[in-house]
């Protein structure tokens, strides 16, 4: 099934991504991050947050916002 994923982490980008029917959200951000931890990003869906366990739909919008940035002091 077709999605619209939009990554925004480093210099980003955005792409139509063809993925197996009935991939949930978890399983797809370990596909296309492996190693980071979902914690450090905000991760939405149609445009609105979404549970790691909610399973995609063709066509759906998913972004990836990094929500720690390396070198930031706080």
């Amino acid at each position: 099934m077709k999605l619209f994923y939009i990554n925004n982490d480093g210099a980003g980008f955005a792409d139509n991504v063809e993925v197996e029917e009935g991939i949930s959200v978890a399983a797809f951000f370990a596909m296309k991050l492996p190693g980071r931890k979902a914690d450090d990003f905000l991760i939405r869906v149609n445009r609105l947050p979404t549970p790691a366990d909610q399973v995609l739909q063709p066509g759906d919008r998913i972004s990836i916002t990094p929500s720690k940035i390396e070198g930031a002091s706080a």
